[in-house]
C-alpha cells in the first residue's frame, strides 16, 4: 500500500496569531479549569452554609482568580490571555457536568443548565470572559516581571 500525500493541506498555526508561539499548556487549562470547580462544590457540600451565597461566591471567585494569575502569571505560562479563557470554559463545561451528574443524586430531578439549556450559552460567555479578564492581568503580571516580550 502506498501512502499518498493529503490533497488538503494542513494549516499554518502562524497564519492564525500573527507568527508562530508557544503551545498551550492543556494539562494547565484543564487543572485551572477543575480549580474553579471549587465553587459549586463548596455550595453543594454545604460548607459555606454560614455565610450569605454572595459573599461566598465573591470570595471564591476572587481567590481563584488571584490563583490563576499567579501561577499564569508567575510561572511564565505562554499565551496567558487563551490559557485562562479556556480555563474559565473549561470550568463551565465541567461545571454543566458536574451540575449533570449531582442534580438528580441530590435532588431527585435535573438542575442547572441542561435542565434550562438557555442558560448554557451565557454560562460559557460569562466564564470566558471571566479567564480573559483573568488572562490579561496575568499578561499584566508577566510584562511587569520582564517575561514577556
Amino acid at each position: 500500500m502506498t501512502h499518498h500525500p493529503s490533497p488538503i493541506p494542513h494549516p499554518d498555526p502562524a497564519a492564525f496569531h500573527g507568527q508562530a508561539g508557544p503551545h498551550l499548556r492543556w494539562s494547565l487549562v484543564i487543572g485551572l479549569g477543575a480549580l474553579a470547580l471549587a465553587r459549586p462544590l463548596v455550595r453543594i457540600t454545604g460548607v459555606a452554609d454560614a455565610l450569605p451565597t454572595p459573599v461566598v461566591a465573591l470570595g471564591l471567585t476572587m481567590l481563584i482568580t488571584l490563583v490563576w494569575v499567579a501561577v499564569v502569571g508567575i510561572g511564565r505560562a505562554p499565551r496567558p490571555v487563551l490559557t485562562l479563557t479556556l480555563a474559565g470554559l473549561a470550568y463551565a463545561a465541567c461545571s454543566i457536568a458536574l451540575s449533570a451528574v449531582l442534580s438528580p443524586v441530590m435532588t431527585g430531578t435535573l438542575q442547572g443548565p441542561l435542565a434550562t439549556p438557555v442558560a448554557i450559552v451565557p454560562m460559557l460567555a460569562t466564564n470566558a470572559i471571566w479567564g480573559a479578564v483573568a488572562g490579561v492581568l496575568a499578561l499584566l503580571v508577566q510584562r511587569l516581571r520582564g517575561t514577556r516580550p
